[in-house]
């Protein structure tokens, strides 16, 4: 590692690590990456999946992957948060996994503080997967890894209350209808839509789909799009469609509130598929509209599986055939059936719908959507979404206006 990448490294380690003792992994083994020979022996393999254990699919999914390649695998589970600050710090230790596999927005970071090798240097092919997905770990031109699945948000809606408040689904086209139908079930004595709006990530997550919908682009936030955007939100809360409880609801708790039946949409993503089969009345889930029609471009969750940087290059053979099997389309099948991801790639999208109907409105979503890191935003990411849920919550709190709101955001922006 050069001198230059190894200032970024340290740079982000210090950005990035919190509290670091005490943390708990899932594993079979330390985790400890010294069985470096490039042939045959031992790879290892960081996720952020701690809740399947040594027997469940994904952990024999990759000792099988680990055979196929004809070396054993030694994996370690950790928690999402805790798995970029000890990815930083093998980094800075010259100790890294041979694959990584984490959350889409932190590929950034790590790319940038010279952690990753690019597919140009582990050969790895991502020609089938969906562009506007990749776009989460590209980074200067270029590319970090591969997703091994998606998730995104859409509107659920109640059939119930919509069928008594005289609702037409198929008449939700764009976010003038959708307001009519809000406007609707709000005289029919019905509740309308519940979202997050906290002044977190989760409520920049959620803002996303509509100012994105609206025209806007990160990082001008304040156009005359995002505020089109954000006062649709507030025109809403004004109007009584969607309850003051938004500017506290996480995603579990907007979840919550939908739960009860009362209302008749709920902003919400594809990992609340099996409580929705659990609520007790019959729902549909719609793609969130944009302004004048069509899919709104949603942010992506999911995890992207990566390659990081050896000082034994002749190692990155083995691991690209690791990745290759991890997400061929094959593996992807049932591992995003597990993990409830949308798959990256159309030809599994089409079987994960041949399978089970209710995915397509997610499969749709999915094309639409982007990362939240792309447009080659990278590490700026967090900084500009921290003063989007500011402005959402100063608007929405009404402390400012829209404009007000999202002029401030702009000024602590640039």
């Amino acid at each position: 590692m050069n001198r230059s990448a190894r200032r970024r490294l340290t740079a982000a380690v210090l950005t990035v690590v919190t509290v670091t003792a005490g943390a708990s992994a899932c594993s079979s083994g330390s985790g400890d990456t010294s069985t470096k020979a490039a042939g045959g022996g031992t790879y290892t393999i960081w996720d952020p999946y701690p809740q399947f254990n040594k027997g469940s699919a994904w952990a024999k999914l990759l000792d099988d992957c680990g055979s196929k390649a004809g070396v054993k695998i030694k994996r370690t589970a950790f928690d999402t948060s805790d798995l970029t600050n000890k990815a930083l710090l093998a980094a800075q230790q010259d100790n890294s996994a041979d694959v990584l596999i984490v959350d889409n927005p932190v590929v950034s970071t790590l790319a940038e503080a010279g952690v990753l090798t690019t597919t140009d240097d582990n050969k790895l092919d991502t020609s089938t997967v969906d562009s506007n997905l990749l776009g989460a770990g590209q980074l200067g031109g270029k590319t970090y890894g591969t997703p091994i699945g998606a998730n995104t948000l859409a509107l659920y809606y109640n059939k119930e209350v919509l069928k008594d408040s005289g609702v037409d689904i198929a008449s939700v086209k764009d976010w003038k209808s959708l307001t009519a139908a809000l406007a609707k079930v709000d005289k029919a004595g019905k509740k309308g839509i519940t979202f997050s709006a906290i002044g977190t990530e989760e409520g920049s997550f959620q803002f996303l789909p509509w100012f994105w919908g609206s025209g806007a682009q990160l990082p001008d936030v304040d156009s005359t799009e995002s505020v089109s955007a954000l006062s649709l939100w507030k025109n809403w809360l004004d109007k009584g469609y969607a309850p003051n409880s938004v500017i506290n609801n996480t995603q579990t708790t907007s979840w919550q509130e939908f739960a009860t039946g009362d209302y008749a949409f709920a902003e919400n993503g594809t990992w609340q598929l099996a409580n929705a089969e659990k609520a007790g009345f019959d729902y549909g889930v719609i793609p969130v509209p944009g302004v004048d029609g069509g899919n709104a471009a949603a942010p992506t969750g999911g995890e992207f599986v990566t390659v990081p940087v050896q000082g034994e290059t002749g190692r990155y053979a083995t691991s690209q055939k690791l990745v290759t099997c991890l997400t061929s389309a094959d593996n992807l099948l049932a591992t995003d059936t597990t993990l409830s991801y949308v798959a990256p790639i159309n030809e599994v999208q089409d079987k994960q719908i041949a399978a089970n109907a209710k995915l397509e409105p997610w499969v749709h979503a999915v094309r639409a959507a982007k990362g939240r890191t792309s447009d080659d935003l990278g590490t700026n990411y967090p900084k500009i979404s921290e003063q989007l849920w500011k402005a959402v919550q100063s608007a929405l709190s009404g402390s400012a206006s829209p404009e007000d709101a999202l002029g401030t955001a702009q000024s602590a922006v640039k």
